[in-house]
């Protein structure tokens, strides 16, 4: 049957493309169709074959439509376009064709998609199956439909499905996607006999709602009743232990993957991936060094662990000896280069990553807006917006929010407004940023309506979301609306507050004079170290300073410089104080103190840009190769300033002879 199914399709094809005019092509029966479809391996054939099923009559038949369903629908073989067109042809589509297409939408993640068909499958009046309802219950937990996903929830009870294993995981899964952790608990202790899959579901389910110290005590607590953990155990408890930082469980699991299991590489990944991001590059290279395969994942793993502590040049060695470097991997470095503010390096690379053919994406040009952001660097914030558009790089909400950060820092607000409007659905982050914006740039006002209007579109604030907030109330001197909305922060939204938000409270009552209040609010942050509440004081001790209040800070003076001796910023302030009054022998009393306990004034730095080119500027910095025409034009411009100051008037050409 093989050979002759062949040669009758060889020979259907040649007759139906053949211009002999009479010519009657040969036809083959459904089983040869499916037999043909059973053994296709590429689209183009695909497509020949169904060509012919529909000149053959043959395009509602089940069998045929199967077989071309599951060869559509694989997520990489496939193509779901041509899939749907297949779909909607069909006069009565079937149970299992929705099945297939419900399975493949959800994959590909296009949720919404799959959610409509699924409703149009019940408006046909078909009952949902076994393997209907995990992938729906997939897609309600990655939109967060809480209502629908419950309702769902009552369909799969009524249907006598509730228990079926595969479904039984996917309501686990869901609860743990919509952040409902205690259902998702409660039906895993309903069942009787759990297997190692759902053990699993368990510990990826606390591990998503972050809640890393229940995913490491689930892992204990599956080994007590003696079920065997899997691969994908341990990747998922080594994944809570990097978000713990919690290298001694790492590195039990570690021993326990060495005494029970041979290597693999995912796994092996995850392990070098823990003790990189715990911190222990040492143990980290030795590992990596030990690896019998390696992949472009444990390359970027590597290269991520020297970037985080900042040693740039290890990461940099280690990137050019990568025999493959993906995009993520080139990402990884520019990242790099973005937190330590490198920018021409970034730049550079980023420059050398085009050249070389690799198509960035978004988070690429995430870091380099990140880095445009930090640094004021608007042209070059404009360059790469324009880029983005240029390459077609999709503007979601993770790159609008970005260009909406880059643009409010570098001072161009109108613009960054613009882009929050143009964002069709907007999440809590997109709203943050704008307030932080506009509360960045003085706009109190502008940030709070907006606030509220978040707020009443149904959008929950989060901590930064309210460190926007009272910067607002900061900048505007608003000290009323400042305390309620830090009342508010957690009563009503039960966020407790950090440092940030008693540091903006601090700095606010302070502006206002209200030193006994702004005082009696740090002394009530009882459950923080003395570094945390450092930053605190200093905001203090600068309001004591504007406010002349030489009692308040001398009182402080002694405790601050107990609590860390070596910080210069606080010796610093606190000489200010002491100037202010004109009391120079404290003044020289505290430098002494600074030259006894070691503490060096950090030099101040600024970044300006000019024709798209960053320099920078430290104080007394002598290794800029134009030094000595600075310090001329700088020198020039300051008796400028002081003659401008006793009422005289300059001509411009004095910085020209000066210079």
């Amino acid at each position: 049957m093989s050979r002759n199914s062949l040669f009758l399709f060889s020979e259907t094809i040649r007759q139906s493309s053949s211009s002999a005019a009479g010519a009657k092509p040969a036809r083959l029966n459904k089983k040869e169709y499916v037999f043909l479809l059973e053994r296709c391996r590429s689209i183009n054939s695909l497509k020949q074959i169904h060509s012919q099923v529909l000149i053959s009559g043959l395009d509602q038949s089940r069998d045929i439509i199967d077989d071309l369903l599951v060869f559509l629908t694989e997520p990489h073989s496939g193509d779901i376009h041509y899939a749907f067109k297949l779909f909607d042809s069909l006069r009565n589509p079937y149970l299992f064709a929705f099945n297939l297409m419900i399975k493949a939408l959800t994959k590909k993640g296009s949720h919404k998609n799959s959610i409509l068909l699924f409703s149009r499958m019940r408006e046909e009046n078909l009952s949902p199956d076994n393997f209907t309802y995990p992938f729906v219950l997939k897609a309600f937990g990655c939109l967060r439909l809480d209502s629908e996903g419950r309702k769902t929830h009552g369909l799969v009870s009524k249907s006598g499905f509730e228990f079926d294993p595969f479904v039984r995981n996917s309501l686990i899964d869901m609860y743990a996607e919509l952040g409902d952790i205690k259902t998702a608990r409660i039906l895993f202790d309903e069942i009787s006999q759990t297997d190692v899959v759902t053990w699993n579901v368990l510990i990826a389910s606390y591990v998503k709602c972050r809640e890393f110290e229940m995913a490491i005590s689930v892992f204990k607590e599956m080994e007590k009743v003696g079920v065997k953990a899997d691969e994908a155990t341990l990747v998922s408890t080594i994944s809570a232990c990097i978000a713990l930082r919690n290298l001694e469980q790492g590195k039990k699991i570690h021993n326990y993957m060495k005494e029970k299991y041979r290597f693999s590489l995912p796994l092996g990944n995850a392990i070098l991936d823990m003790y990189a991001k715990c911190g222990d590059l040492d143990a980290a290279f030795d590992f990596f060094e030990s690896m019998p395969v390696r992949n472009v994942i444990s390359w970027t793993s590597m290269v991520s662990g020297y970037v985080n502590p900042g040693q740039l040049d290890e990461a940099r060695k280690l990137f050019d000896s990568a025999p493959v470097k993906d995009v993520v991997l080139w990402t990884a470095m520019i990242n790099g280069y973005v937190q330590y503010n490198h920018f021409e390096e970034a730049l550079a690379m980023f420059r050398e990553m085009q050249m070389k053919k690799i198509k960035p994406d978004k988070f690429t040009v995430v870091a380099l807006l990140t880095l445009c952001a930090n640094l004021g660097a608007l042209d070059q914030g404009k360059w790469i917006h324009r880029y983005i558009e240029d390459s077609n790089i999709r503007i979601d909400n993770v790159v609008s929010t970005a260009l909406i950060d880059m643009h409010a820092k570098c001072g161009s607000v109108d613009k960054s407004l613009e882009i929050f409007r143009e964002v069709k659905q907007k999440d809590r982050v997109t709203w943050t940023s704008m307030i932080c914006g506009l509360a960045l740039n003085g706009q109190t006002q502008n940030a709070l309506e907006l606030f509220y209007e978040m707020k009443a579109r149904g959008v929950e604030p989060d901590d930064i979301t309210f460190i926007g907030v009272l910067s607002a109330c900061c900048h505007g001197g608003l000290v009323e609306e400042g305390r309620r909305h830090f009342r508010e922060m957690k009563l009503v939204h039960q966020i407790e507050p950090k440092i940030e938000h008693y540091g903006c409270l601090v700095d606010l009552l302070g502006r206002a004079g209200l030193l006994a209040e702004a005082e009696r609010l740090i002394e009530s942050i009882s459950d923080k170290n003395n570094a945390d509440v450092l930053p605190l004081w200093g905001a203090f001790l600068g309001a004591c300073r504007i406010h002349g209040n030489i009692q308040i800070g001398k009182k402080l003076a002694m405790q601050v410089v107990k609590l860390e001796s070596m910080n210069s910023g606080l010796h610093t302030l606190i000489a200010n104080i002491y100037a202010a009054a004109d009391r120079w022998e404290d003044v020289t009393e505290v430098r002494k103190k600074m030259k006894n306990f070691g503490a060096k004034k950090i030099p101040g730095c600024s970044c300006i840009e000019v024709n798209g080119l960053i320099s920078e500027f430290i104080v007394d910095d002598s290794e800029h190769p134009e030094t000595t025409v600075i310090y001329a034009v700088l020198n020039g411009l300051s008796r400028i300033m002081e003659m401008e100051e006793m009422g005289g008037c300059v001509s411009s050409r004095m910085v020209d002879r000066n210079a």
